[in-house]
């Protein structure tokens, strides 16, 4: 990231302030869901980066969730634990473990997302003028860190 410096408008750091404090009132939505659901914001995490249809690799999800694999070990243990993941014998290698998602598991995800997804009432309120222009502008931002990354 870079630090704003002469040539950046004071435009682009307030729109930028806006982004970085709506990213932090959806981080305290998810925490809001997983306590809901009982769940520590790390299992929440976890459920949220494993594909109901495509069972994983711990090193993938580890990678996901920006922690080692030993901290992996201990969120899936937890919510293998409560019954909605399991570990099982990957095609092809049997001494690799994948993740995969039980029914309780999926179910679980499925409402967590459900629930992240809503849109708050705020944008609901915003015409669909409004709306197009800014999902038209957040798109360009989003493509343009993308390209940026590669």
């Amino acid at each position: 990231m870079v630090a704003p410096d002469d040539t950046t408008t004071a435009d682009a750091v307030t729109v930028w302030g806006h982004l970085a404090a709506l990213v932090e009132l959806r981080r305290c939505d998810g925490t809001e869901v997983a306590r809901d659901l009982d769940l520590p914001p790390s299992q929440l995490a976890a459920l949220r980066h494993l594909d109901p249809d495509e069972p994983q690799p711990m090193g993938s999800l580890a990678c996901a969730l920006a922690c080692d694999k030993g901290n992996v070990t201990g969120i899936v243990d937890r919510l293998e634990k409560r019954g909605l993941v399991e570990r099982r014998p990957a095609e092809g290698d049997r001494r690799v473990k994948v993740l995969a998602l039980t029914v309780a598991g999926v179910r679980v995800r499925a409402e967590v997302e459900r629930r992240l997804s809503a849109p708050p009432a705020v944008l609901q309120g915003l015409d669909d003028d409004e709306l197009a222009q800014l999902a038209a502008t957040l798109e360009r931002v989003v493509d343009g860190l993308r390209s940026d990354g590669d």
